[in-house]
């Protein structure tokens, strides 16, 4: 079974509490109207009984009546629609003005009767004590009683009209209110890898979509800085890759174009396993960060010394210091909760980046402040501040023509660094100044 859509459920919303609220005020009018004709014709026949019970005083038999009858006529004459009957307490019918009126009513009072098409109200009394005889007045009322009935038919004639207006109108309505989300529709409907830039116009939509609008729009720029992030990711890649491809293809190739020595090739095979090793590297790294990106990484708990880990790792890099004449320096000292390997591979990521950009003479110096902040500082030439937030991008170089020898350098080493920062809840950044540059990690005080 098909489902309604929202516009049809809205207009038929509309329609049934415009129908319902019609009903209500036809009725209510017609109620009251009934009443007010009530009230009208009671007033009426109470006004006139009084003359009749006043001829009729002191009637006591039919043979009485014959006198008085030319009186009770004239007094009718002077309204066609009021008819009289006297009854006796017997119930024998004494005088009826008129043909075909109803039986007398069984309770005196205000009644309304039908009789022979017609509608009449009708006040039956007792004329007085001394008299035997019981006083009906008949009024009809059929033309209230068409006027009614109409009134009804207008009644039920106006429901479904406003009905059926209602609907189309409400029908229209929701078609143009629901105008901003048929755009939203065709903006989803545009989006493709080929096409991330659409947005939605905040500024043309109602409010109560403008928040919804937002959030399209944030989402679809999510997705588009995504998609090129992944679209660069794999670029650099391929472009990482293809040099010690090339190199491997091109050492092999050349190694096989004649026959040599065991030693010859014993060499070749160590210089094919120094790429592979690097391409191995670069891969874990890449795998690496693609558990971060999904919010893998889950670093460990421990209490941790932090400066013991900081003094492991000076003195790990203490010999290439040395000859590349650098001087290490620790400064602090820092306790947390937290992953040992992971911070130790952050901070030697960090170390390994400032041994190769500080010139000889200068200095590298690891500062554990209060509040869990970890800086690693050295010398030397300055860093463009545009520069500095894309450090942590992947496989990203200050200067691009340039590119490290070295299998371990493959531009992914400070977003490892970032990821497990992140993982840990902190954060991380680069900041340049008075012929320093620093990496400055900060981290929760407790998890």
């Amino acid at each position: 079974m098909r489902r309604l859509s929202l516009g049809t459920r809205l207009a038929l919303l509309f329609a049934a509490c415009t129908a319902t609220v019609s009903l209500g005020a036809g009725l209510l009018f017609n109620r009251a109207s009934e009443q007010h004709f009530v009230e009208l014709d009671q007033q009426l026949l109470e006004s006139r009984l009084s003359p009749f019970r006043s001829q009729l005083a002191g009637l006591k038999g039919p043979d009485q009546l014959q006198s008085r009858l030319p009186a009770l006529r004239n007094e009718l004459s002077h309204q066609a629609d009021l008819a009289l009957r006297i009854d006796g307490r017997d119930g024998a019918i004494w005088f009826a003005s008129r043909d075909g009126l109803p039986g007398t009513p069984s309770t005196p009072g205000l009644t309304t009767l039908h009789a022979d098409g017609v509608d009449y109200r009708s006040l039956a009394v007792s004329a007085d004590a001394q008299t035997a005889a019981q006083l009906t007045l008949f009024l009809d009322i059929t033309h209230h009683q068409h006027f009614l009935q109409g009134m009804q038919r207008l009644i039920w004639l106006t429901v479904g009209l406003s009905a059926l207006t209602t609907a189309l109108l409400g029908a229209w309505a929701a078609r143009s209110g629901l105008r901003p989300l048929r755009q939203m529709g065709q903006v989803a409907a545009s989006v493709s890898a080929r096409s991330l830039t659409t947005r939605l116009p905040v500024a043309q939509m109602p409010e109560e979509l403008a928040e919804l609008a937002t959030t399209v729009n944030a989402m679809l720029q999510r997705l588009d800085d995504a998609f090129q992030r992944l679209s660069a990711f794999s670029a650099d890649i391929a472009h990482e890759l293809r040099t010690p491809l090339s190199n491997l293809l091109t050492h092999t190739q050349v190694t096989l174009t004649r026959p040599r020595s065991l030693e010859e090739y014993r060499e070749a095979l160590h210089g094919n396993l120094e790429e592979l090793l690097w391409m191995a590297q670069m891969i874990n790294d890449m795998l690496f960060l693609a558990k971060a990106d999904h919010g893998l990484l889950v670093p460990g708990q421990a209490a941790l010394a932090l400066h013991d880990d900081v003094d492991a790792l000076l003195e790990y890099y203490a010999p290439l210091a040395e000859d590349n004449e650098v001087h290490l320096l620790r400064e602090g000292e820092a306790v947390l909760q937290g992953d040992r390997h992971m911070l130790r591979r952050a901070l030697s990521n960090l170390l390994d980046n400032a041994l190769r950009f500080t010139p000889a003479g200068g200095q590298i110096r690891v500062t554990l402040e209060p509040g869990l902040r970890i800086c690693v500082a050295n010398t030397g030439a300055a860093i463009e501040a545009a520069a500095l937030p894309r450090l942590f991008d992947r496989f990203y170089r200050v200067d691009p023509a340039r590119r490290e020898g070295s299998s371990e350098h493959a531009g992914l080493g400070l977003a490892i660094t970032r990821s497990i920062v992140q993982a840990h809840g902190g954060s991380i950044w680069a900041e340049c100044q008075d012929g320093w540059t620093r990496f400055v990690m900060e981290l929760p005080e407790t998890r």
